[in-house]
């Protein structure tokens, strides 16, 4: 399918944001511009101070831009109320954070079904059997009732994941998702990353982690605040196969 013809998930036109620190202006993000299509997996890097996190924040609708537009699966996001913003936020992003951001006393169920309680399409057998479709897709259809003391950090960070995709997101953005777990358990997350995104799923991936690039489809890069590159991989390294090359008593 010609790039032309694929749904613009993701637009982003000349998108400037300033923060007012005493007296001086920071310009966070400088005129950044691209457009990210359904089915893309995406990583977004750059050093810390190159606007990556400021950037991640508009993404996820978290802040607004100072000015440029910002289209989220069709949707004008930059003259919306905070509210607005909220309910736009729950319905088309699925959020995966780097300390997962599970709440502690609560089975793995209960965790993913918590984005659906804001939506009054789901009773609450409806969000249940949401909740337990996306925990098999991730493989913890065994774990439903397990919580989070009862997990390693791969396992918390697949709930998280199951909780992102609970809602069918137009996009999943993930922030440093493999930041806090070890070199096998890295791997096994990005396998399952990458058979969401062969299975349809538009995936945005930041990270400061180089490495993690070999594995998805699409690199931008910022540094001072605007995009230096972005490029396609034409050699997208296999995480299957990356977790297979491991040595068996690998633990970092």
């Amino acid at each position: 399918m010609a790039e032309n013809e694929k749904k613009v998930v993701i637009d982003l036109q000349n998108i400037r944001r300033d923060f007012i620190v005493g007296e001086e202006t920071v310009r966070a993000l400088r005129g950044v511009s691209f457009k990210i299509y359904e089915g893309e997996f995406v990583t977004i890097m750059g050093k810390s101070g190159s606007g990556k996190s400021t950037l991640l924040n508009t993404l996820g609708c978290l802040d607004t831009p100072t000015s440029g537009e910002y289209y989220l699966d069709g949707v004008s996001v930059r003259k919306m109320s905070k509210n607005e913003r909220a309910i736009l936020r729950n319905r088309k992003i699925g959020f995966v954070f780097q300390s997962y951001n599970l709440l502690a006393k609560t089975t793995a169920v209960e965790n993913v079904e918590l984005p659906l309680m804001y939506n009054t399409k789901y009773n609450s057998k409806q969000r249940r059997e949401a909740a337990v479709q996306a925990l098999q897709m991730v493989g913890l259809g065994n774990r439903l009732e397990h919580k989070s003391n009862q997990m390693s950090g791969g396992q918390m960070q697949r709930v998280a994941i199951a909780r992102a995709l609970v809602n069918n997101p137009a996009v999943i953005l993930a922030d440093e998702a493999t930041g806090n777990l070890d070199t096998r358990t890295s791997f096994e997350i990005l396998v399952l990353f990458q058979k969401l995104w062969k299975d349809g799923k538009t995936i945005i991936f930041v990270t400061h982690n180089p490495d993690i690039a070999q594995y998805s489809q699409r690199n931008i890069f910022l540094a001072d605040g605007k995009v230096r590159e972005d490029t396609y991989n034409n050699n997208i390294l296999s995480a299957e196969e990356g977790l297979a090359a491991l040595p068996k008593n690998e633990e970092d």
